[in-house]
């Protein structure tokens, strides 16, 4: 089922690569459009209709498993000593932070005050990272999986608590682009679950959004930051005025579910 979902996100690369729209697919092979977004989103596939959209993405299925390979090996996940290292100097968070939004070279040098040769350097120790590859002519190739996130609780997410939650915050969230949404509810395990998994759908069409963008020149496209966040909680001002027995058996909830 891996080998399937990597070939079918593959095969989807090639065809955004290329421009065609599912409307174009559905047409090319007789089909309706909302039968090949079923087909996709279900990856759900005829060996013959799989070979006709790779056809029409101009790709064979070889070439579609090593792009889906080269994906699998890429990290999701910097350990803790290399999460220390890129926040233990600013400069080096920045550039990891620009490779992570696919900037090139040019564009770090022509936002920020680095040199050529420290932008370099940097980079350089990124690659020592394995974060990215530095390739000919300071190209800058990722190394690290479109669903790549920080360390839960770990240096760069120290980081931001400490250093720009307060910044990030400090906003009425109504401005164009802009959206906060606080809701309570009471919800069971497996309906916890189910939402859990939404929210990383979400995380997933964020991420390919960006990589819908990147063909937009760097003037068209802005920073945009999604926090999201789901847990089992009640606030301390409200703890505080539970009974002592209501306080216990929330208590006896919370080790069952590992808090």
């Amino acid at each position: 089922m891996a080998q399937t979902s990597g070939l079918v996100r593959a095969l989807k690369q090639a065809l955004k690569a290329r421009g065609t729209t599912y409307a174009q697919v559905a047409r090319s092979i007789g089909m309706s459009e909302a039968s090949v977004k079923r087909m996709f989103s279900r990856e759900d596939f005829t060996l013959k209709r799989f070979d006709e959209i790779c056809r029409l993405a101009g790709v064979e299925i070889a070439d579609l498993a090593r792009a889906a390979e080269a994906r699998r090996r890429e990290i999701s996940r910097l350990t803790l000593e290399q999460e220390r290292e890129i926040v233990g100097n600013r400069k080096l968070l920045l550039a990891a932070v620009c490779a992570l939004n696919h900037w090139t070279f040019e564009q770090i040098l022509a936002r920020y005050a680095l040199t050529e040769a420290e932008l370099v350097r940097l980079l350089a120790r990124l690659d020592r990272l394995a974060f990215i590859e530095l390739l000919p002519g300071n190209r800058i190739r990722l190394l690290v999986s479109r669903t790549f996130s920080w360390l839960p609780d770990g240096p760069i997410q120290q980081f931001f608590k400490t250093q720009a939650q307060h910044e990030y915050f400090q906003s009425r969230f109504d401005g164009e682009g802009e959206l906060m949404l606080f809701v309570s509810a009471m919800l069971s395990r497996a309906s916890a679950a189910a939402m859990t998994e939404r929210l990383k759908r979400v995380a997933n069409d964020f991420a390919e959004l960006h990589n819908d963008d990147l063909a937009l020149p760097l003037e068209q496209r802005f920073g945009h930051s999604l926090l999201v966040a789901l847990r089992p909680w009640n606030m301390r001002a409200f703890r505080e005025l539970e009974r002592p027995a209501a306080r216990a058996g929330v208590q006896v909830r919370r080790n069952a579910l590992g808090q």
